[in-house]
């Protein structure tokens, strides 16, 4: 008779030939025994329904079918990180460093493999979801994909946290890449263009089945976490293994940065013999304590670098140079190239950037030219062949006049790139102005898409972000594959766009060098629109990290008599132009107008709960230490710098006790 511990120690047993053989790549059975113990598995459940395991072994074939990947909200958002391409780059950050926390620094160098970004969610030891990176703040759901591959293990062991996020990278070794192209290849099928490309699509492949079929990997390299008990990058990795996941042994401790450069020279060569593609290495701050000092910029960790690999390099014709214009009018020259491969994509198009690269790097039609991929993403020209130029070759001469509407350019003192003042009428910006109104991180705008809008402004219908709100049914069913319940989708989701909060629909206006982080510090300060409509240079510079620059861009969008007149008219269609002041429990203005730096280790609440007592006391949290701070509270381990330069400044210094008496 088959009995429930029978069952679970046959899965017990497979768990630990699978986490033998995918992360340690130590088989202790052959692959014959193994499927035979797995098959008698599938049978043993499948007659016996009632000792269902989610995490079982036998779930590794896949089979469910996902139409609609849900949207999911990172419980920690996945930041981007900051590239470097040279020593003297990583220098320029450890210097940065250095003046931000004190004592030594040492350094987690880890090899920054090149495939599709993941985070799995575990609460209890067991596998609760797998998210893509999607925009950082939330991705989409693929745990149904991502329990078919071996090496993420369903169920842990260990002193694991009771719930945390780890983050890492699914990618495609070369081994098996090859082996589906051959297959691919025998069956007549195109093959795959290159690992990294293909392991993200197979994410979002609906049959999870045919996902179980490709050799994915799942490398792991960082937790995310209230967990107390890890105190450095190095032992968190060092922790995840023990729990069974698969972290990858390159990753070394440096205690110098000419000890990462080391790494970094090594591994240039020698990453050439590994299995699946890295781009380059990734250093970070090996102390956590010293990364949450160092905090974050709006886009990426202060506390790490990827240093990329130099990209690979290839040569080809440019045929012809052409002119785009973008949504805030400005022009960028686009060479047209004879297609070629790079880095296992074909390339026709690169960016000339400006009229001033043209320039320096002499390029001309018809020249033979060295394309690689910058940041191994955006095709570049680094270079020409000067001994391969036609002898009647002509210098390059750079437009004067809109390619679209034929306005005279303009290129403003200190700019690099030339404009079209034409913004009213210019058919590209008028239709990428809207664009970026109904994007996802601005209006989000349910059933308008790009093309739709292009469609509208082409047809006359609008000629500004304004006029969606006056649409009617009626006036867009006559559109191209425009159907009836299209047309009620579009209508519906412009109206429901009115309840955008105001920090989005600031960012939606497209005000020049006002992108995501800016609009929602100039809603947060200024309230309403009204009163940032009315907000001087001097005023906006006094508004932390508000340039002149920035400044001079707002001052100039509402000096302007048809930008006042689309934001009044957004205003008397019901939009949101005033920030909603949300009532949170327990919140007060104890610490209003007061700025704080928070530095140290902290024993009743961390370093985090601190901050946020900060803020819903109405205070404001510092990155560094200057004449605008108004008290620095202390931790254990604060360096002596910080105490120096508060001393200096004659800012008081408190303790983690005396900050909490002051909000009590």
């Amino acid at each position: 008779m088959i009995t429930e511990a029978y069952i679970n120690g046959l899965r017990d047993e497979l768990r630990k030939h699978n986490y033998n053989y995918y992360v340690l790549d130590k088989p202790t059975i052959s692959d014959f025994d193994f499927d035979k113990k797995l098959k008698e598995l599938q049978a043993i459940e499948s007659a016996h329904p009632e000792f269902y395991d989610p995490d079982s072994p036998t779930l590794r074939v896949g089979g469910a079918i996902t139409k609609n990947f849900k949207t999911v909200v990172h419980d920690y958002r996945m930041y981007s990180l900051d590239n470097s391409y040279s020593k003297d780059d990583l220098l320029d950050w450890e210097k940065r460093i250095k003046k931000m926390v004190d004592g030594e620094v040492s350094y987690t160098c880890e090899l920054k493999y090149d495939g599709a970004s993941i985070s799995l969610t575990y609460e209890n030891g067991r596998l609760l979801r797998a998210v893509t990176r999607g925009d950082g703040v939330q991705g989409d759901d693929v745990t149904a994909n991502v329990k078919t591959i071996n090496s993420v293990p369903l169920k842990l062991r260990g002193d694991y946290p009771q719930r945390f996020d780890i983050r890492g990278e699914i990618v495609l070794p070369f081994e098996g890449f090859n082996a589906m192209n051959e297959a691919r290849m025998a069956n007549g099928e195109e093959p795959y263009r290159n690992p990294r490309n293909t392991a993200s699509g197979s994410l979002k492949l609906q049959d999870s089945a045919e996902v179980a079929n490709r050799p994915l990997q799942c490398l792991l390299y960082n937790i995310k976490s209230d967990y107390r008990s890890i105190t450095s990058q190095f032992e968190s990795l060092e922790k995840a293994r023990s729990w069974g996941f698969k972290v990858p042994s390159e990753a070394k401790l440096a205690t110098s940065i000419d000890e990462v450069l080391e790494y970094v020279n090594y591994w240039d060569e020698e990453r050439h013999n590994l299995p699946y593609e890295t781009d380059g290495v990734v250093i970070k701050v090996n102390s956590l304590d010293q990364q949450a000092e160092l905090g974050f910029t709006s886009k990426a960790p202060r506390w790490a670098m990827a240093y990329k690999f130099k990209a690979e390099q290839v040569s080809t014709v440019l045929n012809e140079i052409t002119y785009q214009v973008g949504r805030t009018g400005a022009i960028t020259p686009v060479a047209n190239l004879e297609p070629v491969e790079l880095a296992g994509t074909i390339v026709k198009r690169a960016s000339l950037h400006n009229a001033d690269q043209i320039e320096k790097l002499d390029i001309r039609e018809r020249d033979t030219v060295y394309v690689e991929k910058g940041g191994e993403i955006i095709p570049k020209i680094t270079a020409v062949d000067l001994s391969q130029r036609p002898a009647d070759s002509k210098p390059t001469q750079y437009i004067t006049h809109c390619p679209e509407c034929a306005t005279e350019l303009q290129r403003l003192e200190g700019e690099a790139k030339h404009y079209c003042p034409n913004e009213a009428s210019c058919p590209p910006q008028v239709i990428g102005r809207i664009q970026h109104f109904i994007s996802r991180k601005a209006m989000d705008i349910e059933g308008l898409g790009g093309e739709t809008v292009a469609l509208l402004v082409n047809a006359g219908l609008v000629k500004n972000y304004a006029d969606l709100y006056i649409l009617k049914k009626e006036d867009i069913l006559p559109l191209e594959r425009m159907a009836e319940k299209s047309a009620e989708n579009l209508i519906e989701g412009v109206q429901a766009s009115k309840t955008i909060p105001f920090e989005r629909v600031l960012f939606a206006l497209g005000i020049r060098f006002v992108g995501e982080t800016v609009a929602k510090k100039l809603a947060r300060h200024y309230k309403s629109v009204v009163n940032l409509s009315q907000a001087t240079i001097e005023e906006l510079t006094a508004v932390d990290e508000i340039g002149e620059r920035i400044a001079q861009s707002v001052v100039s969008f509402f000096n302007d008599e048809a930008n006042t007149e689309l934001v009044g008219r957004l205003i008397t269609y019901g939009l949101q132009f005033e920030v909603e002041e949300k009532v949170v429990e327990g919140q007060t203005d104890r610490l209003a107008g007061e700025t704080y730096v928070v530095s140290g280790v902290f024993e009743s609440v961390s370093r985090d709960e601190l901050k946020a007592l900060i803020e819903k006391n109405g205070g404001k949290v510092g990155s560094s230490i200057s004449s605008k701070t108004s008290f620095l509270v202390a931790g254990d381990k604060m360096g002596p710098s910080k105490r120096t330069k508060a001393e200096k400044l004659n800012i008081p210094i408190i303790s983690e006790e005396d900050f909490l008496s002051k909000i009590r």
